[in-house]
This record gives C-alpha cells, sequence and structure tokens, in this order.
C-alpha cells in the first residue's frame, strides 16, 4: 500500500481507540464487538466466518497467528478471553480486554493456574462463552503448537461445549511472532493490500463427565486440522 493510505489507516485506527476509551463502561461485550470491528476496518482487514454459531457458555479454541486474532473472536461472538496478564498493557487493545472482562493467565507464576481454570469453569457455568488460544504463542505458517490441555479441565468441570476454531489469514504479513513489536506489527497491517481473516468453526465437543483433558485437547487440535497450515497462501 502506498505511504498514504498507510498514514489515513492508522488515523482511523487512533480514533477508533479514542472511540474504545468512550464505549468501554457500556455494555461490555457490544462495546467490544463495536470496536473490535472499528479496528479491523481501520485497518483494511476483512473478516469471514464459517460454520455455525457458537452457542453461549462455550469454551471457543482456536490456533494463535496474531493479535488481530482478538479482535476476530471478539466480532464474531460475545466472549471473554484468556489472555496473558502483559495484555493489560496494550495501547487500546487492553483497554478493550479489560472492559470486555477478559481472564488473565499470569505464566510467571504456575501455581495459579487452577484458580484461573476454576474462575473459566465459573464463567462457563454462568453462561458466558470463553476463547482461548491453547497453544500458548503465536506461530507463522505450517508451524504450529500443541494444544495445552489445562484449559480444556474448565470445560470438563462445566460440562461445557468445546468449539474448535481455526484461524486462517491470506498473507503471513499478519503474523504476530519472535522479536515482533505491536507498533511494527500494526504497522506491517496497516499498509497491507487485501489482507482477510478467516474463522472457520468446527460443531462443538461435548466432553462426559470425568473426561480426560488431554484427550480432549487432542480432539480439539485436530479437528481444526491445524497441521494442514496456518496459512492459505494462494488466497
Amino acid at each position: 500500500m502506498g505511504a498514504a493510505t498507510r498514514v489515513l489507516r492508522l488515523s482511523a485506527l487512533f480514533g477508533v481507540l479514542i472511540w474504545a476509551f468512550v464505549l468501554a463502561p457500556f455494555g461490555r461485550h457490544a462495546a467490544a464487538r463495536a470496536v473490535s470491528r472499528g479496528i479491523l476496518a481501520a485497518l483494511g482487514v476483512s473478516l469471514v466466518w464459517r460454520g455455525p454459531a457458537p452457542r453461549p457458555g462455550s469454551l471457543l479454541v482456536a490456533n494463535h497467528v496474531s493479535w488481530l486474532d482478538i479482535l476476530a473472536l471478539h466480532t464474531v461472538a460475545p466472549v471473554r478471553l484468556l489472555a496473558k496478564h502483559d495484555v493489560r498493557g496494550w495501547p487500546g487493545i487492553g483497554a478493550l480486554a479489560v472492559a470486555s472482562g477478559s481472564i488473565f493467565v499470569d505464566r510467571t507464576r504456575p501455581k495459579r493456574l487452577p484458580a484461573t481454570v476454576a474462575e473459566i469453569a465459573a464463567a462457563l457455568r454462568a453462561g458466558h462463552s470463553v476463547a482461548a488460544f491453547p497453544e500458548g504463542t503465536t506461530f507463522c505458517g505450517a508451524e504450529s503448537g500443541r494444544f495445552r490441555p489445562a484449559v480444556f479441565q474448565a470445560a470438563v468441570d462445566a460440562g461445557a461445549p468445546v468449539v474448535p476454531i481455526s484461524i486462517r489469514y491470506a498473507s503471513p504479513a499478519a503474523a504476530f511472532v519472535g522479536d515482533d513489536t505491536l507498533w511494527s506489527s500494526v504497522r506491517r497491517v496497516a499498509g497491507t493490500r487485501g489482507l482477510t481473516v478467516t474463522l472457520v468453526g468446527a460443531p462443538p465437543l461435548h466432553p462426559a463427565a470425568g473426561a480426560d483433558r488431554r484427550s480432549l485437547a487432542r480432539a480439539a487440535q485436530a479437528t481444526t486440522g491445524l497441521p494442514l497450515g496456518t496459512f492459505d497462501l494462494a488466497a
């Protein structure tokens, strides 16, 4: 994209972020959805959803490619996001995460993990959908990580359906990996023409009482088809 278009997109993004601070105290799920749509539109990112609509009280599990994944999930369904604790400090996105009721996990304190799992289970029992990235970090291209089983224990404890979601981008420009900074990623996305994110939702998995979380994690990952690759480079 030309420099002028990139500047216009970044200006629109800052406008949406200011709007986000105004909306944050009101109707958290509706505000999160509106702001997420606004950020994607400002950056010229198109979103495609394929699959059945997740019902409330579902655990949505997806592969992780980019910070854009967060916005995409907020756009397709009202969710509480499981996010790493440092997301709180991200400009705009951090405020959105807090306002939408995100559940934060501190990976430097593993002893807190059971309490986090219990918090997720409580949210699911209350009828709130929770979205998580069980790989624990972002991956680029055909590479993918193993779904960690801890978050699936919350679905077993709550008797909640698990909805596997595959997130794919038409260009690797969306990837947020390695030593990339948020600002450099934002500028790269703003300068990319025709960027599309496609989310494919699989039919829900219904864990039986006492189901094994490791088997559930493997089934969810297999359902997403991640070994086939994260990017549709032919698009």
